[in-house]
Formats: structure tokens, sequence, C-alpha cells
């Protein structure tokens, strides 16, 4: 009986010569997979990196607004595409629409202002009457505005003095911005397609990433993504979309009011709205112009106005869409605002705060772990034991024998 015989296989010729046979790896295949995924994640933000901020915005809506989309998924059946198509049309018809109009008035009335402050500096600015007009301070604050602004070329000193930039530059920036609509345009027009597919691939999208977090942060991961969408949805609405609120009812009242520009004066109350006892000051300002104008009805109805507006947001509205575990203090949203504006544009505003919420909840996380570790040390336990909680047995209330 004739052997089987053994055919052995043989190895096609590489490129670089003939294949030599399998050793042990150089590197571990875990550790080449992971620097591997580094490389081409560094790659990808490298490459793309125009459509980073456009992402970043799209995921920010649609953390804070993942409740109400759950339930227009659930009004209409479960449908994602059709929730996804829905979810953006209401985006556009009340966030994205008005937005959009609001900055192009605001952008009319800012270049109305550089003219005025270009045609001051060339001929001196004439000091307004409603300054020398002020109780106590008015004679010092005219005499002062004569000295500064009453002489050609005035104006451009005080602003280079403040800011630093040439009172042309600034017009020509003023220019460059109203030509940039279309870019903004397109921006919007990225998110608005970031925004559909994680409205419809989210879920799937966030199950993939829970993995990965469980094999990168096998001990943190719970806690930090359970903490960040709440953040970003307590941030968003108990910053973003109240700052945008109080604009706009203070930007109709300014209207109401006769003030001047107040549609930008609206946008400059909502940016102030971010930033702790900013759209206080900025309504009573504008109350205080038009006391010292002459109309001071008009001024006085305004800060009565704000006054009970702020106290209704304060006491009933922030409440409750305030959900998330962090409250920013003043100095991290400040920096977040203004870090925002000054990297992104006008989608700061809405990153800027987020990313620095995001930073202040990590920082609290690891405060927490590192008191449960001293708790543990405390009493004897391992280090790496969870918190033990006392629990108190439930009160019993005694009932009366008659009921």
């Amino acid at each position: 009986m004739k052997k089987p015989e053994i055919r052995k296989l043989e190895r096609e010729p590489r490129l670089f010569g003939v294949a030599a046979p399998l050793r042990s790896a150089v590197i571990p295949p875990l550790s080449a997979a992971r620097w591997l995924l580094v490389l081409i994640v560094a790659a990808g933000v490298y490459f793309f990196h125009g459509f980073l901020f456009p992402v970043l915005a799209a995921l920010v809506i649609a953390f804070a607004s993942w409740p109400l989309y759950r339930r227009l998924l659930n009004a209409i059946g479960g449908n994602r595409t059709l929730g996804a198509t829905l979810a953006i049309l209401l985006i556009l018809a009340f966030l994205v629409i008005p937005i959009s109009l609001a900055s192009t008035y605001a952008i009319n009335e800012i270049h109305d202002w550089v003219v005025w402050a270009v045609e001051a500096n060339r001929n001196g600015a004439p000091t307004p009457h409603w300054i020398t007009t002020l109780p106590v301070i008015g004679a010092w604050l005219g005499e002062q505005w004569q000295i500064n602004l009453g002489h050609r070329g005035g104006v451009g000193e005080v602003i280079q003095l403040v800011s630093g930039a040439n009172i042309r530059s600034i017009y020509q920036t003023v220019l460059a911005a109203g030509g940039s609509a279309f870019s903004m345009l397109l921006t919007i027009l990225f998110m608005l397609i970031a925004l559909f597919f994680a409205y419809r691939d989210g879920e799937g999208f966030a199950a993939q990433v829970d993995r990965l977090g469980e094999r990168i942060l096998p001990a943190r991961w719970e806690r930090i993504s359970r903490v960040v969408p709440a953040t970003i949805s307590s941030t968003v609405m108990g910053m973003t979309v109240i700052a945008i609120g109080e604009g706009l009812v203070l930007g109709v009242a300014y209207w109401l009011a006769g003030v001047p520009s107040p549609v930008t004066l609206g946008a400059l109350t909502g940016v102030m709205a971010l930033i702790p006892g900013g759209a206080p000051l900025s309504f009573t300002l504008v109350s205080i112009y038009l006391a010292a104008s002459g109309s001071v009805f008009a001024g006085g109805a305004l800060f009565v106005w704000g006054a009970v507006e702020l106290f209704i947001v304060d006491k009933t509205l922030r409440p409750k869409l305030v959900g998330g575990p962090i409250k920013l203090p003043f100095l991290p949203t400040f920096f977040g605002l203004i870090g925002g504006v000054k990297t992104m544009g006008f989608l700061g505003l809405f990153i800027g705060p987020v990313l620095m919420a995001l930073l202040v909840a990590i920082w609290r996380e690891w405060l927490h772990e590192a008191d449960v570790v001293d708790a543990n040390e405390a009493a004897g336990r391992p280090l790496d034991a969870p918190a033990q909680v006392e629990i108190l047995p439930p009160r019993v209330e005694k009932r009366s024998q008659a009921g």
C-alpha cells in the first residue's frame, strides 16, 4: 500500500525576494494595531481638518437634542431616516435660518458703525448730547471725549491703543467678513449633512465607540461615557440655547424701545449672556443710554423688562433645561467662550464652552477617583474597590390603631 504523498506548498516569490519563514514579531500585534489606529486617526485629522469644525458642531447639537430626537422617533414609529430628515428640517426652521438672518442684519449694522468710525476719524467726532447731559459725570465725560475723539485721527488712536489694530484694517476685515458668507454657508451645509448621519446612525456608532472605549479605558470608560453626553446637553441647553433666547427677546425689546442697531445689540447681549452676569450688564448699559438720551420712560421700561425676563429664565427655565452634572464657574466659561471664538469663529460660541465643560468634567472625575482611593486607604480596602456608601434602613411610620 502506497503512502499518501504530502505535497508541500511552495511560497510565491515576493516583490523584494523570496518569502522568509515566519518568525516571532518584533512588535506585538495588539500594540502594532493600536499604533496603526493612532496614525490613521492623526492622518485623517490632518487631511480632513477643514471638516472638523462642522462635524464637532453637528455632534454637539446631536448630543444636546438627543432626548427630543428620541421622542420624535417614538412618534413616527422608529423610522430613523424619516426622523433624521424631520429633525434637520426643524433645526433649519428654528435655529439655522433665524441665526443666519440675524447675522446678516448684524453685519450690515456693524458695517454702518465702521463707516461712522472712519468718517469720525477723518473729521473728528463731536460729543453726543446725551453724554454731556449725564448727571455728575456728564461734564467730565464730555471733556474726555473732546480730548480723545474730537480731533482728526482720534478714533484711530483710541482703537489702536485698545486693540493694537488700525481702523483701516478693521474696515477691511468687516468687508472681508461680509464677503465670506459663502464659506459660512458651506460650513453650515457640511454641519447639516454630518448632523443627518449622526441622527440616523448615532446609536450604532455610539455602540462601536463604547466597545473601543472599554478596551482603552476599562476602569474609567463607564463613568466618562455617561458624564460626557450629560455635560454637553447641560452646557448647550443651559448656556447656548438660553443665551440665544435672551438675545432674541432683548433684541426685540431694544427695537421696541427705539435703540439704534437693535439686531447688533441683541446679538452682543446673546454673546454676553454666555458669561455669568453678562446679560444684566448689557441691558443695564442700554437702559442707561436710553435714559441719558432723553427717553427716560423707554430706558426704565427696558430695565424692568430685562430684570423680569432674567428672573423668569433663572428661576424657571434654566433649572428645567440644565439637567447635567456640571456647572461651569466664571473663569472656565470665559476662557471657553473667548478661546472658541478666536479659534473657530462663530461656531466657537457653541463648541468652546462645551469643550471647556468636558475638561472640567474630566477633572472632577479624576478628583472623585482620588477621593475614592483616599477613602479606601483610610478603611484598609483595596485601592480599586468601589466607594462604600452607607445605606440607612427605610423609615417605618407607626400607623394608628384607629386607621
